[in-house]
């Protein structure tokens, strides 16, 4: 059954890629193809629960007149999309034609994602628009599944009215708890609870990294076990264990606890997605006042700066019976005019959309976009200059969750440096047994 959906996905892709150039049409807006050759088509879309994607849904009606593709939107919450998409994976049903999906997840889905590098070609679209970083999180293997729709890079949140001079150090953040003033609100919100998406390796990756360490060694085995990467490791912990300038509830705080903790005034500083920007504004959730929020760059571990950066790309599921139509939406969809307009228009048919997040280069550097945003963008771009993302291998979500587990228990008291090397030994059986390392 499943070699027939193959089989047929591919015809269907080949043929997709075989239509003739006559098609188009260099006044057609976005290049969709002309004399809307899919009337009537009706796409299922499923979508992370976000403001972005409000104003995306939002403004749906301008595809449906362009194309008369209609579209149906599912939205579901962070925490529960990795399930439903694996869910999707395994029904090989084609319930959805697009699919919303965090980078980290693309390679054991890759095989039910479609490639789009042919079509890109044929309609004279480059992922070139895209920090580079942003780029390669949606690609797997040589190919690209996806556009980076939704993607971030890393900032540092402070309260301005409480901290004179961010800090431009991890070294300078632990230095803080000797001369912290404010009894009830802790200096930073850190997140180390071991929560299935890996959101504690989010800032560990910056004093990996920063420590010139890779995730994983040239031979492919586990690169968290080196001296140097150990350090780093007992570092970032150490600013909850020995430091004490992490909230105390980091250790079991998932992102969104983090971010609770710094918008009820709780804590003074939250590394984080630039995203948070437009939540930390929201007086529906947050006590802060605009006035109040500042952000930098992240600070840098053993002298030198290098970031994660995320993103949640749209693919066309293989299994779709829409995929020419899908394509159609997906130009639509990552226009570098609908990303601008998203991101500097607050109301969508009479809804408010509060929403910073761009994901061109074109958009990053755009005067008008960082007028709106004050200025986050063009912070933003230069952190994306030196960014990277995890590891995109099919194995990763077993060996990230190794990891996590190990980082949450030292985080909770246990032996940073042993937990790091059994997490390292585990990894390798795992990385062994896939044919990854001898």
């Amino acid at each position: 059954m499943r070699r027939r959906t193959a089989l047929k996905a591919s015809v269907a892709a080949i043929a997709m890629m075989l239509t003739p150039m006559t098609a188009f049409a260099s006044d057609i807006e976005y290049n969709l193809l002309e004399g809307k050759p899919y009337d009537g088509t009706k796409l299922n879309i499923l979508s992370v629960v976000t403001p972005q994607f409000d104003g995306l849904m939002l403004r749906a009606d301008e595809f449906t007149k362009l194309t008369g593709i209609e579209t149906e939107w599912t939205f579901i919450p962070f925490g529960s999309l990795q399930e439903k998409i694996n869910a999707e994976g395994i029904a090989a049903n084609g319930t959805f034609d697009v699919v919303n999906y965090l980078d980290s997840w693309g390679p054991p889905n890759a095989h039910w994602l479609m490639p789009i590098d042919g079509l890109m070609e044929r309609d004279g679209i480059s992922m070139e628009r895209y920090p580079a970083a942003f780029a390669r999180s949606a690609q797997f293997e040589g190919k690209t599944l996806g556009f980076p729709l939704r993607a971030h890079p890393q900032v540092l949140f402070y309260r301005k009215d409480l901290i004179d001079k961010a800090p431009t150090s991890w070294e300078e953040v632990a230095a803080m708890g000797k001369s912290w003033e404010h009894e009830d609100i802790s200096p930073i919100a850190l997140y180390y609870n071991n929560d299935g998406n890996r959101q504690a390796l989010f800032i560990w990756l910056n004093f990996l990294w920063g420590a010139g360490e890779k995730v994983f060694n040239e031979d492919g085995t586990a690169g968290w076990t080196t001296e140097a990467a150990l350090k780093a490791t007992e570092d970032y912990v150490s600013l909850l264990t020995e430091h004490g300038v992490a909230n105390p509830n980091s250790v079991a705080f998932v992102e969104q606890d983090a971010r609770q903790s710094f918008m009820q005034g709780k804590s003074a500083m939250i590394p984080g997605w630039w995203w948070f920007y437009s939540a930390f504004q929201n007086p529906e959730t947050s006590t802060l006042t605009k006035d109040q929020i500042g952000f930098v760059g992240m600070p840098s571990y053993s002298g030198t700066t290098k970031t994660y950066a995320i993103s949640m790309p749209f693919a066309i599921s293989e299994y779709s019976q829409n995929k020419d139509a899908a394509w159609e939406f997906l130009k639509w969809l990552s226009n570098p005019e609908m990303d601008k307009a998203n991101a500097t228009q607050r109301e969508v048919k009479g809804k408010k959309i509060v929403n910073n997040v761009v994901t061109h280069i074109s958009s990053l550097k755009d005067e008008d976009v960082n007028a709106a945003n004050d200025g986050i963008q063009i912070a933003a771009w230069d952190s994306l200059k030196e960014s990277d993302i995890m590891p995109q291998i099919a194995e990763w979500p077993e060996v990230g969750d190794i990891l996590s587990a190990a980082i949450a228990e030292a985080a909770a008291g246990g032996d940073t440096r042993q937990l790091m090397l059994d997490a390292g030994e585990q990894a390798n059986r795992v990385l062994r047994r896939a044919g990854r390392i001898q």
